[in-house]
Protein backbone atom coordinates (compact mmCIF):
# COMPACT_ATOMS: atom_id res chain seq x y z
CA UNK A 1 0.00 0.00 0.00
CA UNK A 2 1.22 3.29 -0.68
CA UNK A 3 1.81 6.01 1.69
CA UNK A 4 -0.86 8.43 0.44
CA UNK A 5 -3.26 5.64 1.09
CA UNK A 6 -1.68 4.55 4.57
CA UNK A 7 -2.30 8.32 5.85
CA UNK A 8 -5.37 8.16 3.96
CA UNK A 9 -6.56 4.93 6.09
CA UNK A 10 -4.94 6.40 9.10
CA UNK A 11 -6.89 10.23 9.12
CA UNK A 12 -9.69 7.99 7.93
CA UNK A 13 -10.26 10.93 5.50
CA UNK A 14 -10.42 14.15 7.56
CA UNK A 15 -8.29 16.02 5.38
CA UNK A 16 -10.95 17.17 2.05
CA UNK A 17 -9.71 15.88 -1.65
CA UNK A 18 -9.37 19.85 -2.86
CA UNK A 19 -9.76 18.59 -6.60
CA UNK A 20 -12.97 16.90 -5.89
CA UNK A 21 -14.18 19.77 -3.95
CA UNK A 22 -13.14 21.85 -6.83
CA UNK A 23 -15.83 19.21 -9.34
CA UNK A 24 -18.22 19.13 -6.10
CA UNK A 25 -18.56 23.29 -6.72
CA UNK A 26 -18.85 23.21 -10.91
CA UNK A 27 -21.31 20.78 -10.56
CA UNK A 28 -23.46 22.92 -8.25
CA UNK A 29 -22.86 26.20 -9.76
CA UNK A 30 -23.83 24.69 -13.38
CA UNK A 31 -26.94 23.08 -11.99
CA UNK A 32 -27.67 26.54 -9.90
CA UNK A 33 -27.02 28.43 -13.39
CA UNK A 34 -29.26 26.16 -15.09
CA UNK A 35 -32.03 27.51 -13.00
CA UNK A 36 -30.88 31.40 -12.77
CA UNK A 37 -34.61 33.03 -12.05
CA UNK A 38 -33.87 31.10 -8.23
CA UNK A 39 -31.06 34.11 -7.97
CA UNK A 40 -33.51 36.50 -8.40
CA UNK A 41 -35.88 35.28 -6.18
CA UNK A 42 -33.60 34.79 -3.57
CA UNK A 43 -32.62 38.43 -4.16
CA UNK A 44 -36.10 39.57 -3.47
CA UNK A 45 -36.70 37.29 -0.71
CA UNK A 46 -33.72 39.20 1.04
CA UNK A 47 -35.30 42.66 0.14
CA UNK A 48 -38.55 41.19 1.76
CA UNK A 49 -36.97 39.86 4.62
CA UNK A 50 -35.04 43.55 5.64
CA UNK A 51 -38.26 45.43 5.06
CA UNK A 52 -40.22 42.42 7.01
CA UNK A 53 -37.74 43.26 9.98
CA UNK A 54 -37.90 46.83 9.77
CA UNK A 55 -41.49 47.45 10.12
CA UNK A 56 -41.12 44.61 13.34
CA UNK A 57 -38.39 47.10 14.67
CA UNK A 58 -41.02 49.54 14.68
CA UNK A 59 -43.10 47.70 17.01
CA UNK A 60 -40.29 46.73 19.52
CA UNK A 61 -39.77 48.45 22.59
CA UNK A 62 -36.27 49.56 22.59
CA UNK A 63 -35.71 49.03 26.18
CA UNK A 64 -36.44 46.13 25.79
CA UNK A 65 -33.36 45.11 23.61
CA UNK A 66 -30.76 43.33 25.65
CA UNK A 67 -27.47 46.29 26.21
CA UNK A 68 -24.64 46.01 24.20
CA UNK A 69 -21.40 46.68 25.95
CA UNK A 70 -21.87 50.05 26.66
CA UNK A 71 -24.88 50.76 23.76
CA UNK A 72 -28.12 50.02 23.81
CA UNK A 73 -28.59 47.94 19.97
CA UNK A 74 -31.87 48.77 18.09
CA UNK A 75 -33.85 45.71 17.49
CA UNK A 76 -33.08 45.79 13.78
CA UNK A 77 -29.31 45.88 14.16
CA UNK A 78 -29.81 43.10 17.07
CA UNK A 79 -32.35 40.69 14.65
CA UNK A 80 -29.67 41.61 11.39
CA UNK A 81 -26.95 39.94 13.16
CA UNK A 82 -28.88 36.60 14.53
CA UNK A 83 -30.43 36.60 10.65
CA UNK A 84 -27.06 36.18 9.37
CA UNK A 85 -25.71 33.71 11.68
CA UNK A 86 -28.48 31.88 11.39
CA UNK A 87 -27.90 31.61 7.49
CA UNK A 88 -24.68 29.67 8.29
CA UNK A 89 -26.35 27.88 10.72
CA UNK A 90 -28.69 27.00 8.18
CA UNK A 91 -26.61 25.61 6.16
CA UNK A 92 -24.01 23.43 8.02
CA UNK A 93 -27.19 21.94 9.83
CA UNK A 94 -29.53 21.51 7.40
CA UNK A 95 -28.67 21.83 3.73
CA UNK A 96 -26.21 18.88 4.39
CA UNK A 97 -28.95 16.81 5.06
CA UNK A 98 -31.30 18.02 2.55
CA UNK A 99 -28.48 17.56 0.00
CA UNK A 100 -27.67 13.91 1.31
CA UNK A 101 -31.67 12.94 0.91
CA UNK A 102 -31.33 14.67 -2.63
CA UNK A 103 -28.26 12.61 -3.77
CA UNK A 104 -30.34 9.56 -1.85
CA UNK A 105 -33.69 9.89 -4.42
CA UNK A 106 -32.06 10.68 -7.46
CA UNK A 107 -29.77 7.60 -6.88
CA UNK A 108 -26.12 9.09 -6.74
CA UNK A 109 -25.40 8.66 -3.66
CA UNK A 110 -24.34 5.37 -3.86
CA UNK A 111 -22.48 6.01 -6.85
CA UNK A 112 -20.61 8.54 -4.82
CA UNK A 113 -19.74 6.09 -2.00
CA UNK A 114 -18.27 3.53 -4.50
CA UNK A 115 -15.83 5.88 -5.48
CA UNK A 116 -12.51 6.58 -3.34
CA UNK A 117 -13.70 9.94 -1.79
CA UNK A 118 -13.82 10.45 2.06
CA UNK A 119 -16.56 10.76 4.18
CA UNK A 120 -15.62 14.00 5.16
CA UNK A 121 -14.69 15.03 1.30
CA UNK A 122 -18.34 14.17 0.80
CA UNK A 123 -20.30 16.31 3.55
CA UNK A 124 -18.44 19.10 2.91
CA UNK A 125 -18.38 18.47 -0.99
CA UNK A 126 -22.43 18.63 -0.60
CA UNK A 127 -22.38 21.82 0.45
CA UNK A 128 -19.37 23.86 -0.47
CA UNK A 129 -21.10 25.67 -2.93
CA UNK A 130 -23.52 27.08 -0.34
CA UNK A 131 -20.58 27.28 2.25
CA UNK A 132 -18.94 29.96 -0.51
CA UNK A 133 -22.44 31.90 -1.54
CA UNK A 134 -24.24 32.34 2.11
CA UNK A 135 -21.17 34.27 2.88
CA UNK A 136 -21.30 36.34 -0.14
CA UNK A 137 -25.34 36.65 0.88
CA UNK A 138 -24.22 37.83 4.08
CA UNK A 139 -22.54 40.84 2.88
CA UNK A 140 -24.59 41.78 0.73
CA UNK A 141 -27.58 41.52 3.25
CA UNK A 142 -25.39 43.32 6.13
CA UNK A 143 -24.56 46.39 3.17
CA UNK A 144 -28.09 46.48 2.30
CA UNK A 145 -29.13 46.86 6.22
CA UNK A 146 -26.86 49.34 6.44
CA UNK A 147 -27.18 51.73 3.80
CA UNK A 148 -30.94 51.47 3.57
CA UNK A 149 -31.77 51.62 7.13
CA UNK A 150 -29.21 52.94 8.68
CA UNK A 151 -27.64 49.97 10.99
CA UNK A 152 -24.19 51.15 12.03
CA UNK A 153 -22.06 48.49 11.72
CA UNK A 154 -18.22 48.88 13.22
CA UNK A 155 -15.66 47.87 10.85
CA UNK A 156 -13.21 47.68 13.85
CA UNK A 157 -15.75 44.40 15.47
CA UNK A 158 -15.77 43.02 11.84
CA UNK A 159 -12.52 40.44 12.05
CA UNK A 160 -13.22 39.61 16.31
CA UNK A 161 -16.60 38.90 14.48
CA UNK A 162 -15.88 36.92 11.82
CA UNK A 163 -13.18 34.23 14.21
CA UNK A 164 -16.08 34.00 16.89
CA UNK A 165 -18.25 32.31 13.69
CA UNK A 166 -15.46 30.40 12.57
CA UNK A 167 -15.53 29.55 15.79
CA UNK A 168 -19.22 28.16 16.08
CA UNK A 169 -19.53 26.65 12.71
CA UNK A 170 -17.26 23.58 13.43
CA UNK A 171 -19.95 23.36 16.58
CA UNK A 172 -22.84 23.34 13.90
CA UNK A 173 -20.90 21.00 11.50
CA UNK A 174 -20.76 18.69 14.34
CA UNK A 175 -24.68 18.53 14.64
CA UNK A 176 -25.11 18.79 10.88
CA UNK A 177 -23.10 15.27 10.55
CA UNK A 178 -25.20 13.67 13.09
CA UNK A 179 -28.24 14.39 11.49
CA UNK A 180 -26.79 13.25 8.03
CA UNK A 181 -25.73 10.16 9.73
CA UNK A 182 -29.71 10.22 10.67
CA UNK A 183 -30.65 10.29 7.27
CA UNK A 184 -28.10 7.91 5.68
CA UNK A 185 -29.81 5.55 8.31
CA UNK A 186 -33.41 6.27 8.54
CA UNK A 187 -33.76 8.50 5.50
CA UNK A 188 -37.25 10.84 6.56
CA UNK A 189 -35.86 12.21 9.48
CA UNK A 190 -34.96 15.77 7.41
CA UNK A 191 -38.07 16.91 8.29
CA UNK A 192 -37.14 16.81 12.38
CA UNK A 193 -33.77 18.69 11.09
CA UNK A 194 -35.48 21.78 10.16
CA UNK A 195 -36.92 21.82 13.38
CA UNK A 196 -34.00 21.55 15.07
CA UNK A 197 -32.55 23.95 13.45
CA UNK A 198 -35.14 26.29 14.42
CA UNK A 199 -35.23 25.63 17.67
CA UNK A 200 -31.68 26.07 17.95
CA UNK A 201 -31.46 29.80 16.68
CA UNK A 202 -35.18 30.56 17.80
CA UNK A 203 -33.83 29.67 21.27
CA UNK A 204 -30.58 30.83 21.38
CA UNK A 205 -31.55 34.39 21.10
CA UNK A 206 -31.35 35.00 17.10
CA UNK A 207 -34.32 36.96 16.80
CA UNK A 208 -35.39 37.74 20.31
CA UNK A 209 -33.18 38.64 23.66
CA UNK A 210 -32.88 35.29 25.80
CA UNK A 211 -33.79 37.58 28.89
CA UNK A 212 -37.45 37.37 27.86
CA UNK A 213 -37.20 33.78 28.15
CA UNK A 214 -38.53 32.53 31.27
CA UNK A 215 -35.91 32.64 34.02
CA UNK A 216 -34.74 29.27 34.61
CA UNK A 217 -34.79 28.56 30.34
CA UNK A 218 -32.55 31.27 30.08
CA UNK A 219 -30.15 30.64 32.32
CA UNK A 220 -29.91 27.49 30.53
CA UNK A 221 -30.33 28.92 27.11
CA UNK A 222 -27.44 31.51 27.80
CA UNK A 223 -24.44 28.76 27.85
CA UNK A 224 -25.50 27.33 24.00
CA UNK A 225 -22.98 27.96 22.27
CA UNK A 226 -25.17 29.69 19.63
CA UNK A 227 -25.85 32.33 21.92
CA UNK A 228 -22.57 32.69 23.19
CA UNK A 229 -21.39 33.71 19.63
CA UNK A 230 -24.44 36.25 19.05
CA UNK A 231 -23.55 37.68 22.02
CA UNK A 232 -19.99 38.15 21.07
CA UNK A 233 -20.34 38.81 17.56
CA UNK A 234 -23.24 41.68 18.59
CA UNK A 235 -20.47 42.96 20.85
CA UNK A 236 -18.18 43.56 17.97
CA UNK A 237 -20.22 44.65 15.17
CA UNK A 238 -22.39 46.73 17.46
CA UNK A 239 -20.09 48.17 19.90
CA UNK A 240 -16.82 47.62 17.80
CA UNK A 241 -15.35 45.50 21.03
CA UNK A 242 -12.08 44.15 20.58
CA UNK A 243 -10.27 41.10 21.12
CA UNK A 244 -10.19 41.49 24.74
CA UNK A 245 -14.21 40.98 25.20
CA UNK A 246 -14.61 38.29 23.30
CA UNK A 247 -11.52 36.03 23.98
CA UNK A 248 -13.17 34.40 26.56
CA UNK A 249 -15.99 33.32 24.30
CA UNK A 250 -13.60 31.93 21.85
CA UNK A 251 -12.14 29.87 24.94
CA UNK A 252 -15.45 28.53 25.58
CA UNK A 253 -16.07 27.51 22.36
CA UNK A 254 -13.57 26.30 20.88
CA UNK A 255 -13.41 23.07 23.01
CA UNK A 256 -17.15 22.49 22.25
CA UNK A 257 -16.79 23.01 18.48
CA UNK A 258 -13.83 20.36 18.68
CA UNK A 259 -16.01 18.00 20.37
CA UNK A 260 -18.77 18.18 18.37
CA UNK A 261 -17.22 17.49 15.19
CA UNK A 262 -14.99 15.03 15.97
CA UNK A 263 -18.40 13.04 17.44
CA UNK A 264 -20.51 14.12 14.36
CA UNK A 265 -17.45 12.57 12.07
CA UNK A 266 -17.12 9.50 13.81
CA UNK A 267 -21.13 8.85 14.04
CA UNK A 268 -21.55 9.59 9.91
CA UNK A 269 -18.61 7.15 9.55
CA UNK A 270 -20.66 4.68 11.89
CA UNK A 271 -23.48 5.37 10.11
CA UNK A 272 -21.84 4.84 6.53
CA UNK A 273 -19.74 1.55 7.34
CA UNK A 274 -23.54 -0.14 8.44
CA UNK A 275 -25.35 1.14 5.54
CA UNK A 276 -22.35 -0.63 3.21
CA UNK A 277 -22.38 -3.75 5.46
CA UNK A 278 -25.96 -3.76 4.90
CA UNK A 279 -26.15 -3.21 1.34
CA UNK A 280 -29.02 -0.58 1.84
CA UNK A 281 -26.91 2.62 0.20
CA UNK A 282 -29.05 2.65 -2.58
CA UNK A 283 -32.36 2.34 -0.31
CA UNK A 284 -34.48 5.43 -0.26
Amino acid sequence: MSEAASAHDQFGGIVPEPRKLGAFVRRDLLIAWSYRLAYLQDALGLVLQIFTFYFVSRLVDPARIQGVGATRASYLGFVTIGIAVAGFIQVALVQVTSQMRSEQLTGTLEALLVTPTSAATLQLGLVIYDLLYVPIRTAIFLLLVSVTLGVDFSLAGLLPATVVLLALIPFVWGLGSLCAASVLTIRRGSGFVGLAASALTVGSGAYFPIGLLPSGAARVVQHSPVAIALQAMRHALLNGAGWASIVDDIAVLVPMAVLSLCVGHVVFRLALQRERRLGTLGVY
